[in-house]
């Protein structure tokens, strides 16, 4: 068995949701030794692990009737996530309800968080920004505040700042743990200087669910309402009703993420990432994000609707693949894929109503070759994107080794000056096969000299 057939064997494994940590287990058995066929459990070894019948389950809700754990708050959830954790894994169960946020819930290792569906909704309370009213050096672990008014001790905070040595912008998410006055302790060091001179802020913003190097986690069957209109607009690379940040092995299904100012669902640096039969819609930002270095991401029966960007590839994100996904009414474009992001497969999907183009492969010009390299846009149907002189397919800068094939690329508004395709003057070889385009004043607009 070929080492990629192995990694594909273990994104499968993801898939299904299972917290048997099938990749693990597959690069386990990249030799020739006899297959392990009953395992047992073995202290120290989480590669091999039995599949129990049973394992513990909480159950949290808004009164004792039917629950271990009564709260409608991210204290009594994080506090069954993490008694379950400590026990080595397990489900949490949220019962119907509004569960209201002054801070993200943490998801740790090995545990999978369950709701009743669209009756089950995780919100938060309203962004508050005010200015910081001391400098705060480098190795500081606290901050004070000019006006205290809102905070409380154990809420979620971003604090936001220029450098005062290079103009860059500074972004730290604490909690605040302890308090007097307007001065507040923090949950974990700065590392940065928060000078006045930079202006330095604190605002009430976090992700809902958010994870930090941890892995084998299912979320299934909840709501994520981001209260748009009540909060302001935090950076996906930072936030999202959904962040993580270097995991692994996550599954959302059916997940809805919606009215988030910035992105429905971000993960930065996150391999074997499942995000299938999601809906992702009415957010700032972006519906999906496969964030920066992210591998293998399975993005499967999803409804992207109504976001400024449906489904964003970041930078380096391969080997993924984006298959049956319906999206919708995207502001800017449905699809967009650039910097590195090479070796991924977009197919069978339903991409209609961009507010600019459909499908876009940007241009990466700031390194020796960024483009969107050797990926595959198959068997999709693009209907209805960008304005009268729009397009709906655009492949710009250097991209290169693309395979387009038998889409259905369609305009029902009038040909006007639509284009169906359009191929950049720079752009390298592209196998077209098999497409059919409908509606347009021109079908394919090549600007390569030598076409």
């Amino acid at each position: 068995m070929t080492r990629s057939e192995l990694t594909r064997r273990g994104f499968l494994g993801a898939a299904t949701g299972s917290l048997a940590f099938s990749y693990r287990q597959a690069k386990a058995d990249a030799d020739d030794r006899p297959a392990v066929v009953d395992p047992r459990a073995t202290d120290g070894d989480d590669v091999r692990e039995p599949a129990w019948d049973e394992r513990l389950t909480v159950t949290v809700g808004h009164d004792g009737k039917e629950t271990d754990l009564v709260g409608r708050d991210d204290k009594v959830i994080q506090a069954a996530l993490g008694y379950v954790a400590r026990l080595g894994g397990g489900t949490v169960r949220l019962l119907p309800g509004t569960y209201t946020l002054r801070a993200p819930v943490v998801l740790p290792s090995r545990v999978k968080l369950v709701g009743s569906g669209l009756e089950t909704i995780l919100t938060k309370i309203p962004s508050r920004t005010v200015p910081l009213a001391d400098d705060s050096d480098w190795y500081d672990r606290e901050i004070t505040l000019e006006d205290a008014r809102g905070f409380q001790v154990g809420d979620g905070v971003v604090l936001r700042a220029k450098n005062a040595h290079n103009g860059g912008e500074i972004v730290l998410k604490r909690t605040l743990v302890a308090r007097s006055g307007n001065r507040f302790r923090l949950d974990s060091g700065l590392r940065e200087n928060l000078w006045l001179s930079g202006k330095p802020t604190c605002s009430a913003l976090f992700p809902l669910l958010t994870a930090e190097r941890t892995s084998d986690v299912v979320i299934e069957d909840l709501a994520l309402d981001g209260d748009k209109a009540n909060n302001e607009n935090f950076n996906g690379n930072y936030a999202g009703c959904i962040f993580l940040q270097d995991c692994n092995t996550f599954t959302f299904r059916g997940v809805t993420a919606r009215n988030y100012n910035g992105d429905g669902i971000s993960f930065q640096i996150s391999h074997d990432v499942v995000v299938e039969r999601c809906h992702s819609h009415d957010n700032a930002d972006l519906g999906i994000h496969p964030g920066s270095g992210s591998q293998r991401p399975l993005i499967r029966a999803n409804r992207l609707e109504r976001n400024a960007i449906g489904l964003f590839w970041c930078w380096g994100v391969k080997y993924g693949l984006a298959e049956k996904n319906r999206i919708s009414g995207s502001r800017d474009y449905g699809v967009s894929i650039g910097h590195n992001d090479t070796d991924n497969l977009i197919r069978d999907n339903d991409i209609q109503g961009s507010g600019k183009v459909g499908i876009l492969f940007r241009d990466e010009s700031r390194g020796k070759d960024f483009w969107p390299n050797r990926n595959r846009v198959e068997a999709n149907r693009v209907t209805d994107n960008g304005p009268e002189d729009g397009v709906a397919i655009d492949v710009q800068g250097k991209t290169k080794d693309l395979k387009i094939a038998r889409n259905l690329v369609r305009e029902t508004r009038g040909a006007k000056g639509r284009t169906g395709l359009r191929v950049g003057a720079e752009a390298g070889a592209i196998e077209l096969t098999d497409n059919r385009f409908e509606g347009f004043s021109k079908e394919i607009d090549d600007l390569r000299s030598d076409r």
